[in-house]
C-alpha cells in the first residue's frame, strides 16, 4: 500500500522542463485576453500618439508586466524545494566580511556568526576595502572578546571587488561565504545554506541566502523595503531558483564553491561585482540556487539620498553584466529567459517613468489617455503573487522561530507606489551606465 502512495506521488512530479512549459502557457494565456480585453484602450490611446506607438506604450504598462508577472506566479505555484539531503553537515567553510568603514558595525556581524549552530569550523576573513576608521582595531578587539580567530586582509584600492579578491587568495576550504558587514545572520544561517548546497547537484556552484531587513522601524522607506525584500525579491528569487538559475548571488550573502570562482576569474571589476560574477559562474552550465530558510538580517538605507545610490547602482550593475554576457550566450535555455526579462527590464521602466506616471497625473485630472480601468488588471496579479509568497515566507518564519512584523501601511503604499520610486531609480542607474559616470560602491 505504501509503495503505491509513493508510486502516485513519484508518478505527479512534474520536471522543470513542464513547469517551465505550464508557467509559459499561463502567461501566455493571459496576456491574450489582456490584449482582447484591451483593444478599445489601444484603439482610443492610437488616435493621440499613432498605432504604434500605443503598442509600444501598452505593452510596457500592460501586456509584458503581465505576462512576467503571470509566469511568476504561475512558477510560485508549481515549485517545491527539495528536502536536504544533509541537515547537520560539518565540512569547514571560510566567511569574507567585505567591509569599508565599518567600525560601528562589525562586532555584532561576528557575535551573530559566533552564535552559528553549525557543527563544522567556520573560518572567517574580513577584507577591509581601505577603511580610514578603526575597523581593523573594531575587529581585533570583537574577536578577541568573542573568542574567535579572525584573519584580517587589507586593499587599498577602492572597489568591493577588490577586497573580496584579495581575502580570496587567503581561502583553504571548498565553500565560501560572502557577507556584508551590516548583515547579521540567523542562528541557523550557515547551517541551512551549507546543507542546500550539499543536497544540490554536483555543478551547483552557489547559493543564494535570503536577505531581509533588520531596520524596518526607522521611517517608512525603510517600511517599504522590508516588503521588497520581504516578498518583492523573495518572489523572484524562488521562481528563479526553481530553473536552477538565480540571477544574483548577492554579495551581502550567499555561498560559492571556491574554485568556480578562481576558475572564472574571482570577481570583476565591475560595480555590480555579483551580478557579473553569477553570471560568469551561470555561463560556465554552473548552477545557482536560493535557499530561504538560510536567513540574514541586513540594514537597509533610510534616507532617500542613500536609497537612490543603492537602486541605481543595482540598475547600473544589470547593464553591466548584460554588456558583458548577452542573454543569447547563456548555453542553459532557462537562463536565456530570465536575462532576457532582465533585457527588457529598461524598456518597462523608461515606459513607466515617461509613459505611465505622466498618464497617471493626467488621470488625476479625469484625461484618461494612458491610465484607464485595464490598467488595474495588473494590479490582482501583484496581489495575488505577493499573497502566495507571504503565505510561502510565514511557514519559513515559523520554522525558524521568527515572527512578520505587522507593517500593514507600509504593504499597501508597498503595493500602491513603490514601483513609481523604483522606475525612475533604475532609469538613472542605467543612464549612469550608459555615459560611465563615476562608480559609488556606497
Amino acid at each position: 500500500m505504501n509503495s503505491t502512495k509513493q508510486q502516485r506521488k513519484a508518478d505527479r512530479y512534474l520536471s522543470v522542463d513542464k513547469k517551465f512549459l505550464i508557467a509559459h502557457i499561463c502567461a501566455f494565456i493571459w496576456m491574450t485576453l489582456s490584449v482582447i480585453l484591451s483593444i478599445p484602450w489601444l484603439l482610443d490611446l492610437a488616435k493621440i500618439v499613432s498605432f504604434p506607438v500605443a503598442i509600444l506604450i501598452i505593452s510596457g504598462i500592460g501586456y509584458l508586466p503581465g505576462y512576467i508577472n503571470l509566469f511568476i506566479i504561475a512558477s510560485l505555484l508549481l515549485d517545491k524545494q527539495p528536502k536536504f539531503k544533509s541537515t547537520n553537515p560539518d565540512i569547514p567553510v571560510t566567511i569574507i566580511i567585505a567591509c569599508r568603514n565599518e567600525e560601528n558595525a562589525i562586532g555584532e556581524t561576528l557575535r551573530y556568526i559566533e552564535a552559528q549552530d553549525y557543527e563544522g569550523q567556520i573560518r572567517i576573513i574580513v577584507a577591509d576595502n581601505g577603511s580610514i576608521d578603526n575597523t581593523q582595531l573594531a575587529t581585533k578587539q570583537a574577536a578577541a572578546k568573542l573568542g574567535l580567530y579572525v584573519s584580517i586582509v587589507y586593499a587599498k584600492t577602492p572597489g568591493k571587488f577588490n577586497g573580496l579578491n584579495e581575502a580570496l587568495r587567503y581561502v583553504e576550504t571548498e565553500y565560501v561565504m560572502t557577507l556584508d558587514a551590516d548583515t547579521l545572520l540567523h542562528r541557523s544561517a550557515v547551517k541551512h545554506i551549507v546543507s542546500r548546497m550539499l543536497s544540490a547537484p554536483e555543478d551547483t556552484c552557489a547559493v543564494a541566502g535570503s536577505v531581509l531587513v533588520k531596520n524596518s522601524r526607522e521611517n517608512l522607506l525603510a517600511r517599504l523595503q522590508e516588503w521588497d525584500y520581504f516578498l518583492g525579491i523573495a518572489s523572484i528569487k524562488r521562481m528563479q531558483g526553481l530553473y536552477q538559475g538565480t540571477l544574483v548571488a548577492q554579495g551581502a550573502f550567499s555561498l560559492y564553491k571556491t574554485k568556480m570562482i578562481i576558475d572564472v576569474g574571482g570577481w570583476p571589476d565591475a560595480i555590480g561585482e555579483d551580478i557579473v560574477l553569477t553570471w560568469n559562474l551561470l555561463k560556465n552550465e554552473g548552477r545557482v540556487y536560493f535557499e530561504p530558510l538560510a536567513v540574514a538580517f541586513t540594514e537597509v538605507p533610510s534616507s532617500f539620498k542613500h536609497f537612490f545610490r543603492q537602486r541605481s547602482r543595482w540598475a547600473r550593475g544589470m547593464i553591466e553584466a548584460l554588456k558583458i554576457i548577452k542573454p543569447w550566450q547563456h548555453p542553459v535555455k532557462y537562463i536565456k529567459y530570465l536575462t532576457g526579462i532582465n533585457l527588457i527590464m529598461p524598456y518597462l521602466d523608461l515606459i513607466y517613468t515617461f509613459c505611465w506616471i505622466p498618464g497617471l497625473v493626467l488621470a488625476i485630472f479625469g484625461i484618461f489617455w494612458v491610465i484607464g480601468p485595464m490598467t488595474l488588471l495588473v494590479l490582482p496579479l501583484a496581489l495575488i503573487q505577493n499573497y502566495i509568497l507571504y503565505r510561502y515566507q510565514r511557514g519559513v518564519f515559523a520554522d525558524l522561530d521568527l515572527r512578520i512584523r505587522k507593517n500593514k501601511f507600509g504593504f499597501v503604499i508597498y503595493v500602491l507606489f513603490y514601483q513609481i520610486i523604483m522606475s525612475p531609480v533604475s532609469v538613472v542607474g542605467y543612464f549612469q551606465e550608459i555615459f560611465s559616470t563615476n562608480r559609488v560602491w556606497k
